[in-house]
């Protein structure tokens, strides 16, 4: 099968990047602690947020997973390139595009919140943070173990899941599954990143410290992914350069 053209690749891209960030991060500023008119709480807590994160990437894998290779991610698309599952010439577009798309849906979130009376932006978009900023007040130290560790798995599993050993069709359902686990770990930590884009895209909404800490949720992620990269082949004897992780060819 032929590799789809590179705008192609690029719109998938964009559209499950926004979907991402508008159906994760949206679920935690809209949903997370959402009460009734008579203050009885109906939110969805940190188990929906996970949830949210896990089925946009699902369901865009699903969507346009078999176009772009559904990456939606620029750690992940680094992580690939390391890996030799996709080609370093078009790491950049790919990322450049991520990072735009999730600042389109950071802007449409934020534009949608500020609808509310009373509502301030303020330390509630979602923003990923240490330190003072971390939801349970871990350390710097702590949040970049546990980025750099959390991103590797979820590489592991994108790489497993999509290994020519592996069974076919479920890809997308191990990697959501797998994304909802690391939010369930990395809420508490960080508000769980992973994702340099789904970072960026409110980061500068929320201010509160978010972009001035914004570093760590660049660096930790593709550090991580491109020790899940470098190693996976070695670990577990499979070698599959110039394949993408959707199975396309490209080199």
């Amino acid at each position: 099968m032929s590799t789809p053209r590179l705008s192609a690749r690029l719109g998938a891209e964009a559209m499950g990047t926004f979907w991402l960030v508008f159906g994760g991060c949206g679920s935690a500023i809209f949903a997370a602690k959402a009460v009734s008119d008579d203050k009885f709480p109906v939110g969805i807590g940190y188990l929906g947020v996970a949830l949210a994160f896990g089925l946009t990437v699902m369901t865009m894998i699903y969507a346009v997973g078999h176009i772009s290779g559904g990456h939606f991610n620029p750690a992940v698309t680094i992580g690939c390139a390391v890996a030799r599952r996709f080609e370093w010439k078009d790491v950049l577009p790919y990322v450049v595009t991520q990072v735009v798309a999730g600042l389109l849906a950071g802007t449409a979130l934020f534009a949608i919140a500020k609808g509310r009376s009373g509502f301030d932006a303020t330390g509630n978009m979602a923003a990923n943070g240490f330190g003072d900023h971390s939801p349970g007040g871990y350390s710097l130290a702590a949040c970049l173990l546990a980025e750099i560790i959390l991103t590797a798995f979820f590489l592991y599993i994108i790489l497993g899941s999509t290994d020519g050993r592996a069974p076919v069709g479920f890809a997308g359902l191990a990697i959501g599954l797998g994304l909802t686990l690391i939010h369930l770990v990395g809420i508490p930590i960080t508000n769980t990143s992973v994702n340099p884009a789904r970072s960026t895209a409110v980061a500068f909404f929320n201010g509160n410290g978010a972009p001035a800490q914004l570093w760590l949720f660049w660096v930790a992620p593709i550090v991580g992914a491109a020790i899940a990269g470098a190693t996976y082949a070695l670990i577990t004897h499979e070698n599959r350069a110039g394949i993408d992780i959707e199975g396309e060819v490209t080199a």
